[in-house]
């Protein structure tokens, strides 16, 4: 299969369906849009950066099994951080996720559209099978 293919369903945040997709399969490649931490549906205002660290690579996780991927496909992550003393607390749940042969990866710190301490958009690479 070639071509453009959406990964999920659509992103509806407080009844809103957004305009973007969850992920796009381009050939061999599969890009995911920044993911921000959601617990039972909602946006996941509170809580620390590990636990909303967590939940956006679990909900990675997720989105690249619907793509045929693992983490271990992820070639590139860029994450942002709310404020830089969750850093240290981000970094260590990242690198639970990503224990060998991580992937490139650069992190800023931003305001971020959504009142969370972490979003994390990544691009994995697995060719896809015929």
């Amino acid at each position: 299969m070639s071509g453009k293919r959406v990964i999920g369903g659509p992103l509806v945040i407080g009844g809103r369906t957004l305009s973007l997709s969850r992920a796009i399969r381009a050939g061999d490649f599969v890009f995911l849009t920044g993911q921000i931490p959601f617990k039972n549906g909602n946006v996941m205002t509170e809580g620390t950066v590990e636990e909303q660290t967590r939940a956006v690579l679990d909900d990675i996780k997720a989105t690249l099994f619907e793509a045929g991927c693992t983490l271990s496909d992820v070639v590139k992550a860029m994450v942002w951080l709310r404020d830089r003393a969750d850093f240290p607390g981000f970094n260590l749940v990242y690198g639970e996720y990503f224990p060998s042969e991580p992937p490139a990866r650069s992190a800023v710190i931003s305001e971020l559209l959504v009142d969370v301490r972490v979003e994390i958009e990544v691009i994995a690479y697995r060719p896809e099978a015929d």
